[in-house]
Parts: structure tokens; C-alpha cells; sequence
């Protein structure tokens, strides 16, 4: 089509001009906390970044980049001359909060800026909240520059920290990859994915919420049905077990449990959702959402930190222990004729939003260069 050839040839000149740029400014060396996570690859643009590889912990397992150590002083002082800046991202739950005010003190001491995302305000691997919101508060009173994803998030951190972040959009995780549209199949289905029930998931209580909103539906005449998904390994056993009971001779509901799927694997059965339901109990903001939208797949969820912020159109809430909410989300969610898997809209609609998410890519990608623009700046002026 005439449009997506003036978007091809405006991002073929774009790349050109970028590989003229970049033969001339060095990239921005980030020792990034971690380096090798999917959304801080997408947000880091290889011809002005060089993301630095995230330093192996003594004995871990290959691949494992946490406890970080780009967060220790020594290893700071010791590869100094090796990056620019740091931005953090992830993993900081590793350290207490006077740990982390070494490192930030440490920085100034090397006059190395830092950059802080606030992905979570919320840590989704711990129960307890209090010492991480104190780590939170250091980095984000510290850091040279302040990132966050949406508008409702910044006003939390301005909050905290009394400054006002940047906000950027959390980017597509796909790149340019062909976008997975489902299969048709007889029964509206909605699926929840239990991971491996890490401590912000509410399995428990989301399944036995789907159970009665399924059971309810059906009762209307609905042809409807549930999915539940976890991991073969899980860090609750107990909540695994009553989750088999309240689905063991439900009809309409099924659980499946099999190895943790890879990007591939989770893709595609999002894609064969008519709605994905979130079962977390807290958080800020979500990945999934994200995957969600690209796939064109609704997204239903509670009122947890600023998830309903991300795509608000495409966002349906309910309560946990109310069936009724979920029903009516879910009849909701599932009403745009774009929610059936393997449909034609579908595919539409997956296609429209992909080219939608690459121009967004690049404004997100030229946003952090411009962070890291003024967080470098303003440490020369100092």
C-alpha cells in the first residue's frame, strides 16, 4: 500500500541517517541493571547504545545476572572507564536500602549519572512491601533522571520522590516479528496463565472467581469456557493443590500445567484467547498487558497499581471474589468482533496496531537517548 511504502522508505532513511550519526558520536556505553531483559533491549537503540553485558555473580548458574553486580561499589570503582552511566531497571529487591545508598554514593564519587526506571513500585516477587518501597525512594530521590511508564505512575513517584519523571510508553516487545493471530475454535475462551505463582498472583482466588463467572455464563446459555495455565514448577504447592480442586469436576473450567513456555510458546497461546485474564493481587504495571495489546487480545484485570493505565481502552476490571464483575467484563472484553482468535478482524487488527507499535518503537528508543543526553550533560556541568 502506498502508506506503508512511505513508512518503509522513511524508515530506511532514518536507519541511513542513524548509521551516518553513529560513525561520528560514539554510543552511550549503559551498564544497565539488568542488561539482558527483553524491554531494555527494545528501549536501547543499538546504533547510540552500547548496552554492556550484565557481569556474571560468583557461582551463579550461566545466564543468571542476579544478584547484580553492577549495583556493588566494587565492581563500580573497578570498571569505571567501562560505561557512561547506569540506569536501573530491575533487581533491586538484591540490596537493602544503605546498600543501594552506597552505590548512588559511589557514582557521585565517580561522577557517573545515574538513570532510574520505576517499573515497580510494587515488587512483584515479594510479599513484603516496606523495604522495598525504601529502596525505591533512594534510587528515585538519587537518580539524575527519573523514567516511568504512564502518566498515573509519575504522579506516584512525584510523590515520593518530589520531581516529576519522564514518562515513556512501555514499547511493543515483538520488534518487526510476525504477530501470531490464533486459532478459530468453537468456544469463547478465556485464559489465565499462573506462571509459577510467584507472590503478587492470586491464584487462588482468581480461579475460584473464574469458576463461578464461567459457571454463571454458561448457566445463561454463554458457550464459554476457561483455561488456566501454570508452570510444572511452582514456588506454591499448596495454592497449586487447591487450584486443582476447584477445577477437578468443574465444567467449562480446565487447568493445563507443562514446562515454562519460551516468548514463542506464550505468544501463541495468548494469541488463542478470546480475553487473558491477570491474576495478580499487586503490582504497577504489566509486561503481559503489553503482549496483549500487540496480539489484539483483551485484557481483564483488578485495580492493581497502573496496569489499567497502560491501555486503558483495552483494559476490563473485575474484583477478586466477584463473579458477577468478572461475567460482565468478560461478555465486555470480548464484545469488539477484533477478539476472536483466527478472525479476520483479528488479523486486522494485529496488523494495524504492529505498525502502530513500530513508529511508537522509535519515539520510545529516541525518548531514552534523550534522557541519557541530558543526564550526561547535566554531570559534565556539575
Amino acid at each position: 500500500m502506498p502508506g506503508d511504502a512511505v513508512r518503509a522508505s522513511l524508515r530506511t532513511q532514518r536507519h541511513e541517517e542513524e548509521k551516518i550519526v553513529a560513525t561520528t558520536v560514539p554510543p552511550v556505553r549503559v551498564a544497565a541493571v539488568p542488561s539482558a531483559h527483553p524491554y531494555v533491549t527494545a528501549v536501547a537503540d543499538p546504533a547510540h547504545v552500547h548496552l554492556l553485558a550484565d557481569p556474571p555473580p560468583p557461582g551463579a548458574p550461566a545466564g543468571q545476572w542476579w544478584p547484580p553486580q553492577v549495583l556493588l561499589p566494587t565492581w563500580l570503582e573497578q570498571h569505571a572507564a567501562e560505561f557512561d552511566l547506569v540506569h536501573v531497571h530491575f533487581g533491586i529487591e538484591s540490596y537493602r536500602p544503605d546498600e543501594l545508598a552506597d552505590t548512588v554514593a559511589t557514582l557521585r564519587r565517580l561522577g557517573k549519572p545515574l538513570v532510574y526506571t520505576v517499573h515497580d513500585l510494587e515488587n512483584p516477587q515479594l510479599s513484603a512491601q516496606e523495604e522495598h518501597r525504601a529502596s525505591v525512594a533512594v534510587l528515585a530521590e538519587a537518580a539524575d533522571e527519573l523514567i516511568t511508564l504512564t502518566d498515573t505512575a509519575a504522579d506516584e513517584v512525584r510523590a515520593i520522590a518530589h520531581r516529576s519523571p519522564t514518562v515513556i510508553a512501555h514499547p511493543t516487545l515483538l520488534g518487526e516479528s510476525p504477530r501470531p493471530m490464533g486459532t478459530a475454535h468453537d468456544l469463547m475462551r478465556v485464559g489465565v496463565h499462573l506462571r509459577d505463582l510467584r507472590p503478587n498472583i492470586d491464584g487462588v482466588g482468581t480461579v475460584a472467581t473464574l469458576v463461578r463467572a464461567i459457571a454463571d455464563l454458561r448457566a445463561q446459555g454463554a458457550r464459554v469456557e476457561g483455561v488456566v495455565r501454570m508452570n510444572e514448577r511452582v514456588r506454591d504447592d499448596e495454592a497449586a493443590a487447591s487450584i486443582a480442586l476447584l477445577t477437578e469436576k468443574c465444567d467449562g473450567v480446565r487447568v493445563e500445567r507443562g514446562p515454562r513456555q519460551d516468548d514463542d510458546e506464550l505468544s501463541t497461546w495468548l494469541a488463542d484467547l478470546d480475553a487473558c485474564l491477570l491474576p495478580y493481587r499487586h503490582g504497577t504495571q504489566s509486561g503481559w498487558a503489553e503482549l496483549c495489546y500487540d496480539l489484539a487480545v483483551p485484557v481483564i484485570g483488578t485495580r492493581v497499581g497502573h496496569i489499567a493505565a497502560q491501555h486503558p481502552g483495552d483494559f476490563h476490571t473485575f474484583g477478586v471474589g466477584d463473579p458477577l464483575s468478572l461475567a460482565r467484563a468478560i461478555v465486555g472484553a470480548t464484545d469488539p468482533a477484533w477478539s476472536t482468535p483466527g478472525s479476520r478482524r483479528r488479523a486486522a487488527e494485529v496488523e494495524r496496531r504492529r505498525g502502530e507499535r513500530l513508529t511508537e518503537w522509535e519515539a520510545v528508543r529516541a525518548a531514552h537517548r534523550e534522557v541519557y543526553r541530558r543526564a550526561l550533560s547535566a554531570e559534565v556541568a556539575a
